[in-house]
């Protein structure tokens, strides 16, 4: 619940029709990934246009704990690997790529290796990731309540590796938390998931090709079951591709207020779930056309609901959801039952906060139905959760008097999302981004 020391954010109205360009930061799915291979490399790595955001600062922080060097060297980061150490603290955050990409890395250090976080990541899930492990003979002590932070890693130096059953039903983080330390492991690794649904996959196929590109053998010739050789992780130089989930926010406003906004750098070919924005925003109504790296959403301010399978994006959701209460039709999100162990319940939140507000929003098994309702000023709350603290800005957008709680939660995967959003909305100031 909002209290008067909790800050507000009024989020604005788009007075308008928009004409921006939005210079997106780099991603934080490949910027933290390429942070945990660079420490396992066999030589430093240069990383640039990395984003700088409390993810990829809590990810760097983490390496420099487990005994890698993390140097910024202006715009670069440059990663020098080193043995990985134990009797170590790892601070997580609320960053579930630290909290799930790391244990398998702190299985190769020379001793214990203690992970806590923040209070909301306490409730979130890691039972899956903590018995693989232990499936692989290394000792985890769970210090909270099972199958969530705290816990300890008790490295020996080793792994032996071998095959690993996992349920990645609740996140794909958990396959690629054990992908990414696999060459490391003495004899290699299989994972076999063995749940019955798999989100995200567009984010294990992600991790696949940062590893092959990094020099490491992965066969993922046969569904759900991958394969890594053991073997160097090469030392490299490379630049992260922009965000494209982080650019949802602004490229839909241009629906939602009309207008068109662009995005540069954005890739011919991508691993990124984002990656699927041009195709579901012409669902909603949007016309969307790619100019060399440039994309362009143009809005009429009309947007039309849609039946939606989100399960290969369901980062998507929060942004698709807010773009959905001022659609002229319902729609359905389905695939995402997931999204409830994510920084928050996702599907509580959107449904408990878009009907604070009037609208109606219901959870079904494995989503939310979300009708269209005349809309009233309100408190919307972020629970902690960057892509809640933006959806919240897309619903203001056309709806006076909407407070955002903790806007600065987005600094999680989106630093200066504020000064970001006024720019785009500036009649006459067409470039909003760093440079800006």
């Amino acid at each position: 619940m909002t209290t008067p020391s909790t800050p507000t954010w009024s989020a604005p109205l788009a007075d308008g029709p928009l004409d921006a360009l939005v210079e997106v930061p780099g991603s934080k799915s490949l910027s933290n990934r390429y942070l945990v291979l660079a420490a396992l490399g066999d030589g430093p790595s240069r990383l640039r246009g990395v984003l700088r955001s409390r993810d990829t600062s809590l990810m760097a922080d983490a390496l420099r704990a487990l005994g890698a060097r993390v140097d910024e060297d202006g715009a670069d980061w440059v990663v020098t690997p080193g043995p990985v150490r134990g009797d170590v603290d790892v601070a997580c955050g609320l960053a579930g790529t630290v909290m799930r990409f790391l244990p398998a890395v702190a299985a190769l250090a020379d001793g214990p290796v203690r992970f806590d976080g923040d209070p909301q990541a306490r409730l979130r899930p890691m039972g899956p990731v903590l018995e693989a492990l232990r499936g692989l003979g290394v000792r985890v002590d769970e210090d909270g309540e099972p199958g969530r932070l705290p816990f300890t890693v008790h490295g020996r130096g080793s792994v032996a590796g071998g095959h690993v059953d996992v349920d990645a039903s609740g996140s794909s983080q958990f396959v690629s938390g054990l992908l990414l330390a696999a060459s490391r492991f003495e004899q290699g690794l299989t994972v076999r998931h063995t749940g019955t649904t798999l989100p995200s996959l567009p984010h294990i196929e992600m991790t696949v090709a940062v590893l092959r590109a990094a020099g490491v053998t992965v066969d993922d010739s046969r569904p759900e079951i991958w394969r890594v050789e053991p073997g160097p992780v090469a030392a490299r130089d490379l630049r992260v591709e922009p965000d494209l989930s982080n650019a949802a926010p602004f490229l839909c406003a241009a629906m939602i207020a009309g207008g068109t906004v662009r995005v540069p750098g954005w890739p011919s070919a991508t691993t990124q779930p984002g990656g699927l924005l041009p195709g579901i925003l012409e669902r909603f109504g949007a016309s969307v056309s790619l100019d060399g790296d440039v994309l362009a959403v143009t809005g009429t301010g009309q947007v039309h609901g849609v039946d939606l399978d989100l399960r290969a994006a369901g980062e998507l959701a929060p942004t698709l959801a807010a773009l959905a209460v001022h659609a002229g039709s319902p729609t359905r999100l389905r695939g995402i039952a997931h999204l409830r162990g994510h920084e928050t319940d996702r599907l509580a939140a959107l449904s408990a906060e878009i009907t604070r507000l009037g609208g109606q929003a219901e959870q079904t098994s494995d989503g939310l139905v979300i009708t269209p309702r005349p809309l009233r000023a309100g408190t919307w709350r972020s629970y902690a959760d960057h892509r809640m603290a933006t959806a919240g800005a897309l619903v203001g957008l056309r709806v006076p008097g909407v407070q955002v709680e903790d806007v600065a939660t987005t600094a999680k995967t989106l630093p200066g999302f504020v000064d970001l959003w006024a720019a785009m909305l500036t009649p006459g100031a067409v470039r909003a981004g760093a440079d800006a």
